[in-house]
């Protein structure tokens, strides 16, 4: 283990080097990368520094039992070896966790996207429930919550909605909930008491950022048109309203949210960038899910991942069997304890990996 925190260590003093030269710091997108990686190493360098002292620490409490006449000496350094051999394993277990390999993309910002799904109406109510929910979770985070865009359903929630979330470290945090969501309770619309059961899909996509993607302007075709709201009906005279289309793929980005034109250009450019980002980090969730057997940050979406069951107050998440009886607090964004979960089910999977 310490050769492999020594090689780490002889990086990040490159990478401080790499940092001052007058190229790197000449071409932004390099500039970036390598900031970024500075950043990333420094627990694993912390923790090398903590490492390595405890070891001279445990090496001097052994030259003091070899060789210290003063039983009473003796005795002290005995103690002390113990607790250092404790702190030894338990620092091993925590820094074999620094080691694992992060997925590039955990501290980029994140793209939501909820869609209703079957159960109709009811399934719209569910989508604004988890849209809520997410908000609730990330005012908790202190993360930052924008609305892209959005169409209502017709008795309440939302047909679609996406949503851009700015924070520390967001898409590591809430890749975890892709899939589908399935909701068993009683409608307001019921007259029976009947429990129903809809779902609505969630995907989180990383947010692609300038230097992911090249978007060339001969690429894109721009429209403009009038905002619309329930039913058709034009909410707004002027031409404020923006749909482009990515030629070369077919993708069609239309965002009408704002009142002004420019600022939903800037909102749909950034969801045409993420959307083509998506292409190609989907190539990269596919290699993975190939080489896990139980994929917990799934690339399929159209997996079935959690049930919200209002009679007996229980959220499921079906990835790893994890249950919780709190439905009130879980939909008030108390969403925390299942996502530690996930991600220590993930990081189980790839210490198997790194072992294997």
């Amino acid at each position: 283990m310490l050769e492999k925190l020594e090689a780490i260590h002889q990086r990040y003093l490159e990478i401080e080097q790499q940092m001052n030269e007058p190229d790197v710091m000449s071409d932004m997108k390099r500039y970036i990368k390598i900031s970024k990686d500075y950043k990333d190493l420094q627990p694993v360098i912390a923790a090398y520094k903590a490492y390595k002292n405890l070891l001279d620490n445990i090496a001097n409490a052994k030259e003091v039992i070899a060789n210290e006449k003063d039983e009473e000496f003796r005795d002290m350094a005995k103690a002390e070896l113990t607790t250092f051999l404790e702190q030894k394993d338990q620092m091993e277990e925590d820094i074999r966790m620094l080691l694992i390999p992060a997925d590039p993309q955990d501290s980029k910002n994140a793209i939501i996207e909820i869609r209703a799904g079957t159960g109709g109406d009811e399934a719209s109510i569910f989508a604004g429930d988890l849209y809520r929910m997410y908000q609730k979770f990330a005012d908790r985070k202190g993360w930052k919550m924008e609305l892209v865009d959005c169409t209502e359903g017709t008795v309440g929630g939302y047909k679609e909605i996406i949503l851009n979330v700015t924070g520390e470290g967001v898409y590591g945090v809430l890749k975890y909930e892709s899939g589908v969501h399935r909701v068993q309770r009683v409608p307001d619309t019921e007259t029976m008491g009947r429990v129903h059961t809809s779902a609505a899909s969630v995907v989180v996509l990383p947010e692609a950022d300038e230097f992911d993607v090249e978007l060339k302007p001969s690429d894109i075709r721009k429209d403009t048109y009038c905002s619309s709201g329930p039913g058709g009906q034009s909410v707004n005279t002027t031409y404020s309203a923006i749909r482009l289309t990515h030629i070369p793929t077919g993708i069609v980005v239309a965002i009408q949210d704002e009142k002004s034109q420019i600022k939903n250009l800037e909102k749909a450019m950034k969801v045409l960038r993420t959307r083509l980002y998506e292409m190609e980090y989907q190539k990269y969730l596919d290699d993975i899910s190939s080489k896990r057997k139980t994929m917990v940050s799934t690339g399929d979406r159209s997996a079935k991942i959690r049930t919200y069951n209002y009679p007996q107050s229980r959220i499921t998440d079906h990835r790893i069997g994890f249950t919780v009886h709190s439905l009130p607090a879980f939909m008030d964004g108390d969403i925390q304890d299942v996502i530690d979960a996930l991600q220590l089910a993930e990081n189980a999977e790839k210490m198997k990996e790194s072992v294997g």
